[in-house]
């Protein structure tokens, strides 16, 4: 298995990201509905290039992406930095790009002077909580029953770790 090729997004990405953001689109992790047309952009004022990581497949198409974000704008906050997206295509899973999409996270929050990454996650993504507790995330925090999805209540669990 070679190791995937991440690299920061480019504006032009854009409509290969929001494909693959629909493709992957599941209730496993998903709090919104469905996306359905018309579709909003995928990069906004809020959602912007730099705050991308793409895994690239060797035909350029991305098998997968991250969003790392500052979790707030405070200045207390800085040295955090928060997951607030990952995806992996279908054609892609179970050749280790999502770890590379995390590690490659990390290099970046510790590039940019972040100490810790944190992350939320459905407490029924099980498959997702393996992987970060694989990587050093430990559970924080859960907000039991936060959302109810498919006629159930799902905790948000709030996971955290510190980069070396």
């Amino acid at each position: 298995m070679t190791t995937p090729h991440i690299r920061p997004a480019r504006p032009e990405d854009a409509a290969a990201l929001a494909r693959l953001d629909r493709d992957t689109w599941s209730p496993l992790h998903a709090v919104q509905p469905r996306p359905q047309p018309p579709y909003d952009p995928f990069f906004d004022s809020t959602h912007r290039p730099g705050d991308f990581l793409v895994a690239e497949a060797e035909d350029g198409r991305p098998d997968g992406y991250l969003r790392l974000v500052p979790p707030t704008r405070l200045a207390c906050n800085r040295h955090v930095r928060q997951i607030q997206g990952l995806a992996v295509a279908e054609r892609a899973r179970g050749r280790g790009i999502a770890r590379a999409l995390l590690r490659a996270a990390f290099e970046e929050a510790a590039r940019q002077g972040a100490t810790r990454v944190t992350l939320r996650v459905l407490g029924h993504n099980k498959p997702a909580r393996r992987l970060y507790a694989s990587e050093g995330f430990v559970v924080e925090g859960v907000l039991p029953g936060e959302f109810f999805l498919d006629g159930r209540y799902v905790d948000d669990v709030l996971m955290g770790r510190v980069l070396a």
